[in-house]
């Protein structure tokens, strides 16, 4: 028995859970405080528990929303007297049992339970086995809710965690995007190659350990596909957030979480090496988190050389060295995040051309381009991102971070004084 106890007063769930551990001692009950976490996001249908014990006339309108989610688990509803008004408009909305919280009945309450309990096992056996799939992989203990995006060798998936209700983001590694080997099993070197990548991601998350970097949650291996199980961010990524627009200030802002970030990243003898704004992803509370680490290296073997022939990451946003298999340091991330500034801020990349080499070339041979009058200021906060040479940028993340902590106070002070309000071009 696994039931989801969704109540603001942690007395009476500890009271549910009493009712609950006296007819089955080792039901799993999930105490989920709603002032705390808010409403379960769309998508989550609490398909892991056999019903959902919902406390409290406030939650009439969780009822309501739970009730336009197909296939939502049983809902126990519990309002303050069991004939009171809300106690009637939850039984039109759908609860499978009403209980009052003044006087709860402990055997009409279990038999309530065990009935929901019965009703959700044949909603299961009814339901489309394929929720359970994720592009060919069978991932256990996670449903597929939707297909979130598809690139050349990974499709991500939004999922809802069995065990606690929660949404999780599934990346499956692919054959290829699209065509018609899209779908078809690894073969043995690829698949190999894929759960390494998938390795590296989780045992960094695991090294650092920090919320400036994306939480690895499962790992493994289904229908020939590699799979991992990450922390999910309904905000987006960075991408998203410039083709929008950004204040110079919040460029700022952005720039400066971002090498606090590295500097964590670092720190742990990693280097990201694929630093881009799909690769940043926001939070609700609009803080920042790197994922991707596909492509990472862990400094001290990096700093032994690269093989010239193998050059990995994304041409807009490579540092010279590393677009022509040189060996780098944490210095070549920082190029990346300067890369990102000049795009925040200007609303364009600062060298483009059809062929990712003449991109390559142009990161190491083209001039940086300069900013517009309004944003000239900070030309030289640039240069030291983006200088051409490893020794012509700054020398830690630590050293950025205290350059642009100093440029946002001075654009955030002119900006309140009402000077420098303007939205990135």
């Amino acid at each position: 028995m696994r039931l989801l106890i969704i109540d603001g007063d942690p007395r009476f769930r500890a009271l549910l859970r009493h009712h609950v551990t006296c007819r089955w001692p080792h039901a799993a009950c999930v105490e989920y405080d709603p002032a705390v976490r808010g409403l379960p996001a769309p998508g989550v249908l609490a398909c892991g528990f056999d019903a959902v014990l919902l406390g409290g006339p406030q939650r009439l309108d969780w009822l309501e929303a739970f009730a336009r989610r197909d296939g939502f688990a049983p809902v126990v509803y519990f309002s303050a007297t069991r004939g009171d008004a809300p106690a009637r408009r939850a039984s039109s909305l759908g609860a499978t049992a009403v209980f009052g919280r003044d006087k709860i009945e402990h055997e009409a309450l279990n038999a309530a339970i065990a009935a929901a309990a019965e009703r959700q096992a044949r909603a299961r056996e009814a339901a489309d086995r394929d929720e359970a799939r994720f592009s060919g992989a069978t991932v256990p203990g996670y449903r597929c809710v939707r297909l979130i995006a598809e690139g050349h060798l990974t499709r991500l998936h939004l999922a809802e965690c069995e065990r606690d209700a929660t949404l999780v983001a599934v990346k499956v590694a692919m054959r290829g995007s699209g065509g018609t080997r899209g779908g078809d099993p690894l073969e043995h070197s690829e698949l190999d190659n894929a759960f390494k990548r998938f390795l590296l991601e989780r045992d960094i998350a695991r090294r650092i350990s920090s919320r400036r970097i994306m939480r690895v949650l499962d790992l493994g291996v289904s229908g020939g596909r590699a799979y991992l199980v990450m922390e999910y961010f309904p905000g987006g990524n960075l991408r998203r957030r410039i083709n929008a627009g950004v204040t110079s200030v919040d460029a700022l802002r952005y720039a400066l979480e971002l090498a606090r970030a590295l500097g964590v990243v670092h720190a742990a003898g990693v280097l990201h090496r694929d630093l881009k704004p799909a690769n940043v992803m926001l939070r609700e509370d609009d803080s920042l988190a790197l994922i991707d680490f596909g492509l990472a290296r862990l400094a001290a073997i990096e700093s032994d050389g690269a093989d010239p022939n193998l050059i990995a990451g994304t041409p807009h946003y490579m540092s010279p060295e590393q677009g022509h298999g040189e060996s780098t340091d944490a210095r070549s991330d920082l190029y990346s995040l300067g890369v990102i500034l000049y795009e925040m801020l200007t609303g364009r990349k600062p060298y483009t051309a059809d062929k990712p080499m003449s991109i390559i070339y142009m990161h190491r041979k083209m001039p940086l381009p300069a900013l517009p009058e309004p944003l000239e200021r900070l030309q030289p906060l640039l240069e030291r991102l983006l200088g051409k040479t490893p020794a012509d940028r700054f020398e830690s993340a630590a050293a950025a971070t205290e350059a642009l902590q100093r440029a946002h106070d001075v654009l955030a002070a002119a900006e309140a004084l009402g000077g420098d309000g303007e939205r990135a071009a």
